[in-house]
């Protein structure tokens, strides 16, 4: 067997909605599949989220306080009046802010920008910056991506006489800022008909009133914010971004075009996936390390030196960024490992001194995918006594509601039920860390399992390049419209190799009946060393067109595999056991039937590992049941492993069988040479053994072996009497067959077991194990039920 790494959950399909679907659009059943997965049902649904670019934006008016927001901005370009717009420094915010600054410059606008830096400022409306901006004679603020949890700054700037416009997407508190106008698409008093708009969409909404028509040149920074945002690609953000893609792949900025180069990535090619990992990570590195106005200039210059300039600026950025993100994760690493042991902490706290708050919430996700457990990473700052830092969770741990159970000792925090911020002084960090371990007490064993959602299950023979340019009907993929996972059953492996510098990814192809498909597994090439080759998998993956050489093959990007039957590995023909040891599991049991083989390998294997096993009655009584074993050579008795199979299913076995003296190949003596040396026995009367058994040995052309194997039958069926290494025959015994001496009884015992389990081919072998095994307790022929 090989276990998953992750729990598979596959949500049952009403097929009744995917028939209604299928007929009515005329699409295939795959992807009518995957829209009744989302939860998309109603033919008219479906056909605006497929066929979305044929949609129209809502009306931006239909957002609250729009009318008034847009007066008021038209009577500031009228009198040229000093606007600032106050972003944020994440991506959403640079290209929120781009936008506003750009449909502002656009109608003519007297403005300028302003982005508090995160370290010496932090996130959101800041009292001194409000107080800067009215010193230098701004009569109207806009903030973009921010401004909603401003309640004190906005009643700072009203008391300074400049006019607030608020345009945010963040959740709204019970209070709301008092502000000109609040810009918010889940306003508590509006009914926007959609609610998960990203700082961006906002600002381009209201670009969208101040044109008067939807601005169609702002859709590419529009469907940056938004892709690197993560808000749920669903009804207007999946239209921006639908259409924002098509606008980016053609932009004429110069920025965006000399950040592609920098990066390696082709304008014409970009869609949702290079955004969020090429575009989106360099844009937010800016403001994780220093001030992001670099962004914002890069996504507005119309000069191509300066951008050439600013990207060069903003990569090497982002080259620093990952540096202290490695070394982080390093140093948060070895805390864990050392100082928070996973058996002793549900909940990961570290923290330390010196750690860069800007990018403790990237290496707090890298914890989180590396333990499955929720994670918090904390700066510590011993001057001002604060901790501050990110928090990131798994399924069934609510982070926000854990940490409001906390209030006492957080006097700062915020986020949702997958991620969070906070705020506390630091001699509350152990106490907030044994709070939340003893708060996830109610978390199971498998809680700790990653979850993988998959979409649908799909036969070898169902894919193939139509079906997969099908399912391209869904993209752009993102929140809440992933790129669908399949699962493929019980397909055969014919090809396995470790691919990469290090080998740490897989290259496989899967075969059912004559359908084959090319798989590539990043990051799971120890993999390769746990299938046996006759083994069948199940495998779940995003599939794609792999394009080589003007040739196009359907691929799978292979994200986990399982095997549910138990396997059987060959090393019986690897004399040099280092080379096969560190293939084996971790969690193992070696069997040696003979206590010699224990001493032959205990410069190997450690003594306690290793279980000698001399009869039948000792191999009924140790259990093999769902353990991984490892057979380190033959008994001499082949009853001895049938009592050892039977007493239970183990989910692996590894076979070496080593074998000092194989019997195999020296072979059992043919009647006609027992015959041959019965007789010049008899003629002779006696022979000295010792002193001319070689040289009858070569004179026959026999081993010697052979000669002491033949003497030792006649001996014990009384045909001689030995003494002293001198045969003397015995003229009165009555005649017996060869097969009643107990050496030439087991000398065919082991030959036959040799050619049966030491000489055998793997199939062969497998089928030996497969017949003698108790069928049922095989748990491929058990009912699988997945989550």
């Amino acid at each position: 067997m090989l276990q998953s790494k992750t729990r598979w959950n596959i949500h049952p399909i009403n097929n009744e909605h995917v028939l209604t679907l299928q007929e009515a659009l005329d699409i295939p059943a795959v992807v009518a599949q995957l829209l009744v997965q989302r939860g998309i049902t109603a033919v008219e649904e479906a056909k605006s989220f497929l066929y979305v670019e044929s949609q129209s934006f809502y009306d931006p008016f239909l957002l609250l306080g729009m009318e008034q927001a847009v007066e008021r901005i038209k009577h500031a370009v009228t009198n040229q009046e000093l606007i600032m717009v106050y972003g944020d420094y994440d991506a959403d915010g640079v290209t929120s802010t781009s936008v506003m600054l750009s449909v502002l410059q656009e109608i003519g606008a007297n403005v300028e920008f302003y982005i508090p830096n995160r370290f010496t400022e932090g996130y959101g409306p800041n009292e001194d910056a409000f107080r800067f901006a009215a010193e230098q004679g701004v009569s109207l603020l806009i903030t973009v991506d921010n401004g909603i949890s401003g309640i004190k700054e906005a009643q700072v700037l009203k008391e300074l006489g400049v006019d607030l416009i608020i345009t945010d997407h963040h959740e709204p508190g019970p209070e709301l800022p008092e502000a000109l106008a609040i810009i918010h698409p889940n306003h508590p008093n509006g009914s926007y008909p959609f609610k998960e708009l990203a700082g961006v969409g906002v600002a381009f909404k209201v670009a969208h009133a101040l044109l008067g028509k939807p601005p169609v040149h702002l859709l590419d920074l529009a469907a940056i914010g938004t892709i690197a945002d993560l808000v749920a690609l669903r009804d207007e953000n999946r239209l921006l971004v639908k259409k924002g893609l098509h606008e980016l792949r053609q932009t004429r900025r110069k920025g965006i075009q000399a950040l592609c180069k920098i990066a390696g990535a082709s304008l014409a090619e970009l869609n949702e996936e290079s955004v969020g990992f090429v575009i989106g990570p360099r844009l937010n590195a800016v403001g994780r390390l220093a001030d992001a106005d670099p962004a914002v200039e890069l996504l507005m210059t119309e000069e191509m030196e300066e951008a050439e300039a600013l990207a060069q600026e903003i990569d090497q950025i982002n080259k620093e960024r990952q540096t202290i993100v490695s070394d982080i994760t390093k140093e948060a690493i070895e805390q864990v490992e050392n100082l928070y042991p996973l058996e002793e902490n549900r909940v990961l706290v570290i923290a330390k001194e010196g750690w860069n708050p800007g990018v403790v919430g990237i290496v707090a996700s890298r914890l989180v995918d590396r333990y499955y457990r929720p994670v918090i990473m904390l700066c510590l700052d011993p001057d001002g006594n604060k901790a501050k830092g990110s928090a990131r969770s798994i399924e069934g741990f609510n982070m926000f509601e854990e940490l409001s159970r906390n209030r006492d000792i957080l006097p700062h925090f915020g986020g949702h039920p997958m991620a969070a911020g906070m705020t506390l002084p630091i001699e509350q960090v152990d106490e907030l860390r044994e709070r939340l371990n003893h708060q996830a007490g109610k978390l199971s064993d498998e809680d700790f399992i990653p979850i993988t959602a998959i979409d649908t299950v799909a036969s070898l023979e169902e894919i193939d390049l139509h079906s997969i340019s099908q399912v391209q009907l869904l993209a752009p993929f993102g929140m809440k419209n992933p790129k669908p996972k399949v699962l493929i059953e019980q397909s055969s492996v014919t090809s396995l190799r470790k691919i990469g510098a290090s080998h740490n990814h897989l290259k496989l192809t899967l075969q059912k009946d004559q359908s084959t498909l090319d798989g590539i597994a990043f990051g799971l090439g120890e993999i390769a060393d746990h299938i046996s080759p006759l083994a069948k998998v199940d495998v779940i993956g995003e599939l794609s067109i792999n394009e080589w050489n003007n040739s196009r093959k359907p691929q799978l990007f292979v994200q986990d595999i399982q095997v549910n039957e138990w396997q059987l590995f060959d090393v019986r023909g690897i004399s040099q056991p280092q080379r096969w040891l560190p293939t084996l599991p971790e969690e193992r049991q070696f069997i040696a039937f003979d206590p010699k083989t224990k001493k032959e390998f205990l410069q190997y294997i450690d003594e306690e590992q290793i279980k000698v096993i001399e009869n039948r009655e000792q191999a009924a009584e140790h259990s093999i049941d769902h353990k991984q074993i490892i057979l380190l050579d033959l008994p001499q008795d082949e009853e001895q492993i049938l009592s050892l199979i039977r007493n239970g299913l183990p989910t692996r076995i590894y076979v070496h069988f080593y074998q000092e003296n194989p019997q195999f190949f020296s072979g059992m003596p043919k009647r006609d040479q027992f015959a041959w040396y019965y007789g010049f026995l008899k003629k002779r009367q006696s022979f000295d053994l010792h002193k001319n058994g070689d040289a009858l040995a070569g004179h026959k052309g026999w081993t010697r072996e052979t000669i002491n194997f033949m003497t030792k039958v006649f001996f014990e069926l009384e045909f001689v009497t030995m003494s002293d290494g001198i045969v003397t025959v015995n003229n009165s015994v009555q005649k017996r067959d060869l097969s009643h001496s107990p050496a030439y009884q087991s000398k065919e015992r082991m030959v036959q077991l040799e050619q049966e389990l030491l000489y055998s081919s793997f199939q062969q072998l497998k089928n030996w194990f497969e017949q003698h095994i108790d069928g049922a307790k095989r748990p491929e022929e058990e009912e699988k039920v997945w989550t």
